[in-house]
């Protein structure tokens, strides 16, 4: 059966998954990129995104391997669809202000499959290389869900941020299981992942953890709720 995963979700010592002050200059919020410097170096960011980010990130060409790529690696496995929110695709609010604007990732995302990027805002499809198209949806998370599973077929759906969309899947129960990877920095402000919600008792279990030098990883699964 389908699951709905969220994976490589990373998140400061203090529980923030992005900085404040989200904008075209700072996509993840200020002080945000500081959460994925364990995910920067890996193997599998150096080949799974455009070529101007594997250089404005720099590293080793081949990028690294180990405890970090593993996750990595894993993230993308058994991927036939994604669900993002409008902020995670856009730093605009409000109605659109016009068809450019494509997703920070260039002309061909690293998705590979079809996304469906919620929103208040009705939006044509935006078919990209590589085989992402962008779906626009207006009737909120459950739909997205729907249309995202049937999509994937037999495959998994990967849930991506940003932080409200993860927060709304997860009081919805609908998150069967969610990868965090813990870096070792404060934010002090931004996005808060977990405020107000109670994993025990939605019925989620650490099933995994691994350390790397740059990072936690920690995998919940959910069974049933108590």
């Amino acid at each position: 059966m389908s699951k709905l995963r969220v994976q490589c979700f990373a998140l400061s010592i203090d529980g923030y998954g992005a900085g404040p002050r989200q904008d075209r200059d700072n996509p993840l919020g200020v002080g945000g990129t500081q959460l994925h410097k364990w995910f920067f170096p890996t193997r599998t960011f150096k080949r799974m995104h455009p070529p101007q980010l594997v250089a404005e990130f720099g590293g080793q060409e081949e990028g690294t391997t180990g405890v970090d790529d593993d996750f990595a690696r894993r993230g993308f496995e058994n991927i036939g669809a994604w669900i993002m929110g409008r902020n995670m695709f856009a730093p605009s609010r409000g109605a659109w202000p016009d068809d450019a604007w494509k997703g920070w990732w260039g002309n061909n995302p690293p998705y590979h499959v079809p996304v469906f990027v919620l929103t208040h805002h009705p939006r044509k499809s935006i078919e990209m290389e590589g085989g992402t198209t962008f779906h626009f949806v207006t009737e909120g998370i459950e739909e997205a869900l729907r249309r995202a599973k049937q999509a994937a077929g037999s495959k998994d759906v990967r849930l991506g941020g940003g932080v409200d969309t993860i927060h709304q899947y997860l009081r919805a129960g609908l998150v069967d299981e969610m990868h965090l990877a813990i870096s070792p920095v404060l934010l002090g402000s931004g996005e808060h992942l977990l405020t107000g919600l109670d994993l025990l008792a939605l019925g989620y279990q650490v099933e995994e953890h691994a350390t790397s030098e740059a990072a936690m990883h920690v995998v919940l699964k959910r069974g049933a709720a108590r």
